[in-house]
């Protein structure tokens, strides 16, 4: 029997594909201020540390750009509204998240998108199975810091020791380490597994079936 009681994911590249509605939107607020627009390579390599770092890394001059307020507040209020245009899970991951409900898992979302689009998106694909979703929010410090990962233990009622944390990222191995927890990543996202081994990944998933028998045979 696996010793985890929890399974805590990061959304974007792990659960979700966002990257086209994150462009879009990025490129609406750029537009509008008169600024050269980003490629979908571009915001791959851009996400990852919130959506104002993201905006910061794709408005010149980031925040010293006297317009910088402007462009993310017209980002942030077209993402509201057009974040799941073109997003949606990853194949096999509302089978993976069924079956782990099944075998008596709490799971949990802890993102750097800001909490309402979290939540929104949480509720829309996976209000049956995740348990507490948990995004970006003043007062609360982002991922790597783990701050996020103890509030969403907290509500879940478990320890460090009672979970593993699932992510496709640097931001997220750094995240279960400060955390202190293992983490699982996965080779769908919006790293390679090669990037993700040099920033110290060490377990995959190569697809999201892999995650229930790295639970069920290596956390025991």
């Amino acid at each position: 029997m696996s010793k985890i009681k929890a399974v805590i994911f990061d959304l974007d590249g792990t659960l979700l594909y966002t990257l086209e509605d994150l462009m879009l939107s990025a490129n609406y607020a750029l537009s509008k201020h008169g600024m050269e627009t980003c490629s979908l390579h571009d915001i791959q390599y851009r996400v990852g540390n919130g959506v104002q770092k993201l905006m910061e890394r794709c408005v010149p001059g980031g925040l010293e750009n006297p317009d910088f307020q402007a462009v993310f507040a017209d980002f942030k209020e077209h993402y509201k509204v057009h974040c799941n245009d073109n997003s949606g899970p990853y194949k096999g991951i509302p089978e993976l998240l069924t079956a782990l409900k099944e075998k008596g898992y709490k799971l949990a979302i802890v993102s750097n998108k800001f909490m309402d689009a979290t939540k929104e998106l949480a509720a829309l694909y996976f209000k049956d199975t995740i348990d507490v979703a948990i995004g970006e929010r003043a007062g609360i410090r982002k991922k790597p810091e783990p701050d996020t990962v103890i509030e969403a233990m907290r509500i879940l009622g478990v320890t460090a020791s009672d979970c593993v944390y699932v992510g496709d990222s640097d931001v997220d191995i750094k995240t279960a380490a400060n955390s202190g927890m293992p983490c699982i990543s996965v080779a769908w996202g919006f790293r390679t597994r090669e990037e993700q081994q040099e920033a110290g990944g060490k377990i995959f998933a190569d697809v999201p079936d892999d995650i229930i028998k790295l639970l069920e045979f290596r956390f025991c």
